[in-house]
């Protein structure tokens, strides 16, 4: 396995950079309803284990609303937010302190000796790549992360109303496992299955075509929300919910329970 750290010169490409205020609010809160031991633990080297912001874009906030969030649970939570344009970075500094950090880096994390990563959130960062980059950068990150960590990787719209994400989880050999496809929605733009296909994650977006797994997925979902479509009258979150029940009817493994389908995530579990 290649050293941790090999190289300071950041390995990737510059993300444009532009974000709002709030965009990855449900991106955080899905973590702390999907995950939340994950930010708490103190097992196997996690006591001071770290949340990594990857590409937090031209200026600090994504960084620091995540700080606010996950702090509730853990005060002492560790946050560094990585950015591959050194003015990003010089920008953000004035913002860090004991416990945040703001770091110049790309796929190859600037950690220093000793450090360990709990969590990754990397969004809007590997739509910009080729698909043959997805599986590099992937395995690159994997060397930083404990085993039983986690890595939410994904696509928002501009303001976070919908995105879509995998779910990766480290396992003890070293490599991920993708443990689940996430599709999240506040509903301000309707209930759209199709919606989900223009940001799906680079591994996704370029197979929604006839004998793809994916392409599958979305013609059962379409057609699940178009038998449910009389739910409608009672609020579009019925709708969801229905549609999604009516996948698993259809055999899909998809978490039904209510605290995550009336908030607008769906959680298709991959491999089962």
């Amino acid at each position: 396995m290649p050293s941790k750290f090999p190289s300071k010169k950041p390995e990737g490409q510059l993300t444009r950079g532009k974000t709002a205020s709030n965009r990855l609010r449900r991106v955080d809160n899905f973590i702390l309803l999907y995950e939340p031991s994950l930010l708490t633990r103190t097992d196997n080297g996690f006591s001071d284990s770290l949340f990594v912001d990857l590409g937090y874009g031209f200026d600090a906030r994504t960084t620091l609303e995540s700080a606010l969030r996950f702090r509730r649970v853990n005060p002492s939570l560790k946050i560094i937010g990585v950015e591959i344009d050194a003015e990003r970075v010089a920008a953000a500094l004035p913002y860090s302190d004991d416990k945040t950090f703001f770091r110049l880096g790309g796929f190859n994390l600037p950690l220093k000796e000793g450090e360990t990563v709990r969590l990754i959130r990397a969004f809007n960062v590997l739509r910009q790549y080729e698909e043959k980059d997805f599986i590099p950068a992937y395995e690159r990150l994997a060397q930083y992360v404990l085993p039983g960590g986690l890595m939410i990787e994904g696509t928002s719209d501009p303001f976070g109303r919908i995105w879509s994400a995998n779910i990766a989880r480290r396992m003890d050999n070293g490599s991920w496992r993708m443990e689940a496809l996430v599709f999240s929605t506040n509903f301000r733009s309707g209930f759209d299955a199709e919606e989900f296909q223009t940001i799906l994650p680079k591994n996704y977006i370029h197979h929604v075509l006839p004998g793809e797994t994916i392409y599958d997925f979305f013609t059962a979902w379409k057609r699940a929300a178009a038998e449910t479509t009389s739910v409608k009258v009672y609020g579009l979150r019925p709708w969801f919910e229905a549609s999604a029940q009516a996948l698993a009817r259809n055999g899909y493994s998809i978490n039904l329970q209510k605290r995550f389908l009336n908030r607008g995530w769906l959680i298709w579990y991959l491999g089962k």
